[in-house]
């Protein structure tokens, strides 16, 4: 065994002495003032040297446990207190009382968290195809980044880069018609992270805010876990039906998905726009516009932002998660001047700054023209995935479905006319047995749920080929019996 290998094999027997001592002090084996055995003793039981012994009792006595005696044996030390040894042994019964906002948070339905069973065919939402991301580029971007001399490390501004800041300023004047200056923009850890900025600043506990029905759930549990009394509008086939707005004093902060409702696909009309800014002037609320799939338009032109009409009442929120990857975690807000100062005061509380590296690597990337040119290649990849997905669906199920939301983004959601929503959590449970991922849109709504069946489906992650597969198998499936019996 090497030097390397000897000093890690010693370290390992040091760690099992000090946690098998440890134990059996807090257990009671050993009572404040027992007299331990001699490392002599010890290291002849464990059969390890005296060496390794004396150091575990180094590190018990580091720790409080163990008190040194010069030329006599180690004992055990007094614990903090006379029921302390109790306490330990039994975790603390009473644990002491969390925050309201983490009890709040507590009671919201978890969210999937950590790595998820890989299936051969998931239509999950959010998920794009790893074979897309342009690992060349971004590595050049990434080198160059970590090859800029830059003199010394040292925190960055909690704005974000400020090349970055000013290359998104000419991105979305170019890609979205949006004019403000590079200072208004505020570089966030995603899209999640700029709804929390907004809550955490708009809105206080019991505020009125309106949420779109069906909504997005990470941005209604933030909302929720802020103690924001919500109130959710309907959503049609155009977008947040603003003659159902709610008729209240004052509401706080609108959160809106003009340009692409999620999930639902509507594109919100010219006379909505106007209504639903006339609305939020009267009630003295800011709209938060999620624009979080803009760059993907098939059969309509790109909808002109909310925040061109805003009139200082629209924060505009930007990602690349759907363009380069959700792992990156990079977004972007738009911000009325006004809001900029504080956004930049609480974004340094919360992180002090997104990761600088990967925020010098796109700005390397949209200098270059890499990212647009990137865009456009993903937007043809996802029509193509978009064409077999829907040809697929038709050809399976014919009359049987209706298909929405597919002139825009990276899902539909498909409603089965002759399935219940009842017949939901088993179908889900019988698809995922067979290696199929499919998602009801009825978790989705915070109040009354759709009684029809329906379901999201993603399709950036899969090929064209694969996306056929899996409606296929789909179809086998929900052919084969009653819905409620599979």
């Amino acid at each position: 065994m090497g030097q390397f290998g000897e000093k890690a094999r010693r370290s390992g027997a040091t760690r099992k002495i000090v946690e098998a001592l440890r134990e059996q002090i807090i257990h009671g084996v050993y009572v404040p003032g027992d007299r331990l055995p001699s490392s002599r003793a010890l290291a002849s039981e464990r059969g390890v040297s005296r060496t390794t012994v004396t150091a575990a009792f180094e590190q018990l006595i580091s720790e409080g446990y163990v008190i040194s005696r010069q030329g006599a044996s180690n004992v055990v030390a007094e614990l903090n207190s006379p029921d302390a040894r109790q306490t330990r042994q039994a975790d603390a019964v009473d644990p002491p009382r969390l925050s309201p906002y983490a009890e709040r948070l507590g009671s919201l339905p978890p969210g999937t968290i950590g790595p998820r069973p890989t299936l051969p065919f998931d239509f999950r939402y959010g998920d794009i195809s790893a074979s897309d991301f342009p690992r060349v580029l971004w590595r050049r971007a990434m080198t160059g980044a970590l090859l800029r001399n830059k003199g010394r490390l040292a925190y960055a501004h909690p704005a974000g880069d400020e090349r970055l800041r000013n290359e998104l300023r000419t991105y979305l004047w170019r890609a979205r018609g949006i004019q403000c200056d590079a200072d208004q923009i505020v570089v966030v850890s995603g899209s999640q992270q700029g709804v929390d900025l907004c809550t955490r600043l708009l809105v206080e506990l019991g505020s009125n805010v309106v949420f779109e029905e069906p909504g997005y759930v990470m941005a209604r549990h933030a909302l929720m876990a802020a103690g924001a009394a919500l109130l959710s509008v309907p959503c049609d086939m155009h977008g947040l039906d603003t003659t159902r707005l709610p008729d209240v004093e004052k509401v706080s902060l609108v959160f809106v998905t003009p340009s692409h409702q999620y999930p639902l696909g509507g594109v919100l009309p010219v006379g909505r726009r106007e209504a639903l800014l006339d609305w939020a002037t009267v009630k003295e609320a800011y709209v938060l516009e999620d624009d979080y799939d803009g760059e993907y338009r098939y059969d309509v032109k790109p909808i002109p932002p909310l925040y061109l009409s805003g009139n200082g009442r629209v924060i505009y929120l930007g990602t690349v998660s759907k363009t380069l990857s959700p792992t990156l975690r990079l977004g972007y807000l738009v911000l009325p001047k006004h809001l900029v100062d504080v956004f930049i005061r609480c974004k340094q509380v919360m992180d002090r700054h997104s990761s600088a590296l990967e925020q010098e690597a796109l700005a390397s990337m949209l200098e270059s023209g890499a990212y647009e040119r990137h865009v456009r290649k993903m937007r043809r990849a996802n029509s193509e995935r978009r064409a077999a997905l829907i040809a697929a669906l038709t050809d399976c199920f014919e009359d049987d479905i209706e298909i929405v939301g597919s002139s825009a983004g990276l899902h539909v959601v498909v409603w089965f006319k002759h399935l219940c929503a009842e017949d939901e959590p088993n179908l889900v449970q019988a698809a995922l047995q067979r290696g199929i991922g499919i998602y009801p849109v009825a978790t989705l709504y915070l109040g009354q749920r759709p009684h029809r069946a329906g379901f999201v489906f993603g399709y950036a992650s899969m090929s064209p080929c694969e996306l056929t597969a899996g409606v296929t198998r789909l179809r086998t499936l929900i052919g084969r019996a009653d819905p409620g019996t599979v």
